[in-house]
């Protein structure tokens, strides 16, 4: 009976889990279908080592409590494949390992990069004939994935940075006379400003902070930005701004861009809201502080969308059920209705279309004088921060599952490393 093997990839969300018990749990409402669903630890470096975990020693309980648990349970990567022989080797070290496995399905669980590696897989599996089957099932909260309404793990870093801004905003206006003026937290979202624009969810009138966004889809004149401030200081006596880590310079190059460089050839980033909070420092002699929202709302599972979390399970379901019909070389993804009521559905569409390529704030949700949302901008955002999903709590903090994993045996000679 045929195997199927699942892996996660790429920065956590905070609903990432979900897919995972999504994949299993619809999994095993098949059994004369799919024999044993291997995890990968870390990602596809889990298949390249032959690391693979096996399902069937999870219990339904544990599987079930995998929906509302941070961090990613079998262990994620950023790891790219490598071009020309390299590459092909380790295609070939995948597929040698599928085949001692009796994989013949694949899923993997992540961003654009992802997807890339999920294509190289199914092309070559096309290309050889073999009877293996590869499926990209999204992940980002970049929400940066093309033909997909939004990317599970989106809603949930939308909703805790909406929170944060708001719950943020009264401290800073409490204390302004006295203390800090201008306050600037930083989100995540490297060529995207879905995070970044996802703040102003939190104002329910243009007077409320969040009072000016910094966006990637905005080249950004400091004086411009200086005089912005200084209008907000003195209209609402402080002013809150939301930096994305990925905002440019009128030459288009990253604020916050360091030498260092991932696997996939991205620069680290990381700073630009302290290069704002010290240039208007220094103009207008204002308190300023900075807060990173980094890791912690990518993480956040106390806080996650309940709409966000069903659809992270859904493609991970979907992804099981379109495998099962033949389905190859495609993403699982999301599909609006409509607006209002919010209704959604899962949908199919070709990898060769999403893998490398980003889904960027369009103009039209961005306000004309650049440093706000449109209403279209709100409209599409808001249902997706819907619904509380609270973990279960005990002596005052959440009850996260830690899965008891156990490896399968190995039936390779090891992996050598590149």
């Amino acid at each position: 009976m045929p195997n199927a093997f699942y892996a996660q990839s790429g920065g956590v969300t905070a609903v990432i889990n979900a897919t995972a018990a999504g994949v299993i749990e619809t999994a095993r409402q098949y059994p004369d279908a799919i024999g044993t669903v291997f995890a990968g630890r870390n990602g596809v470096l889990g298949a390249l080592e032959e690391a693979l975990y096996d399902t069937r020693q999870l219990s339904d309980h544990e599987i079930q409590a995998l929906r509302r648990s941070p961090g990613a349970a079998f262990g994620s990567c950023r790891y790219r494949l490598a071009d020309g022989p390299d590459g092909e080797r380790e295609l070939q070290r995948l597929l040698d390992v599928f085949a001692a496995h009796d994989i013949r399905y694949v899923l993997y669980n992540g961003g654009g990069d992802s997807a890339d590696t999920c294509l190289k897989i199914a092309r070559l599996a096309q290309v050889r004939g073999l009877p293996l089957q590869a499926i990209h099932l999204p992940k980002t909260i970049d929400n940066d994935l093309p033909l997909t309404d939004c990317s599970p793990g989106f809603g949930s870093a939308a909703k805790y940075v909406a929170t944060s801004v708001m719950e943020v905003g009264r401290d800073v206006d409490a204390m302004r006379r006295t203390a800090t003026r201008v306050f600037v937290l930083e989100v995540l979202g490297r060529h995207a400003g879905w995070t970044a624009a996802a703040a102003a969810l939190a104002a329910s009138s243009r007077d409320d902070p969040p009072h000016l966004l910094l966006l990637p889809e905005r080249p950004l004149c400091p004086e411009r930005l200086i005089e912005q401030v200084h209008s907000c200081e003195q209209t609402y006596g402080f002013c809150v701004l939301v930096v994305s880590e990925g905002v440019r310079d009128l030459d288009g190059h990253l604020l916050s861009a360091s030498q260092t460089q991932d696997a996939f050839g991205h620069p680290q980033l990381g700073g630009a809201g302290q290069q704002i909070a010290t240039r208007i420092r220094q103009r207008l002699r204002l308190k300023t502080h900075v807060a990173v929202a980094d890791y912690l709302m990518r993480s956040a599972a106390h806080h996650v969308s309940a709409t966000d979390q069903a659809q992270a399970y859904a493609v991970g379901e979907a992804g099981i059920r379109a495998a099962l019909a033949g389905a190859s070389n495609i993403m699982i993804s999301l599909e609006r209705l409509s607006d209002q009521p919010y209704a959604w559905r899962t949908g199919e569409a070709p990898l060769s279309q999403i893998a490398n390529r980003e889904k960027r704030l369009p103009d039209h949700y961005i306000s004309d004088d650049g440093w706000h949302i449109t209403t279209a901008c709100r409209r599409y955002l808001q249902p997706l921060i819907v619904g509380e999903s609270p973990p279960p709590y005990a002596n005052g903090l959440p009850c996260y599952v830690k899965l008891r994993l156990q490896r399968a045996p190995c039936r390779l000679a090891p992996w050598p490393p590149r």
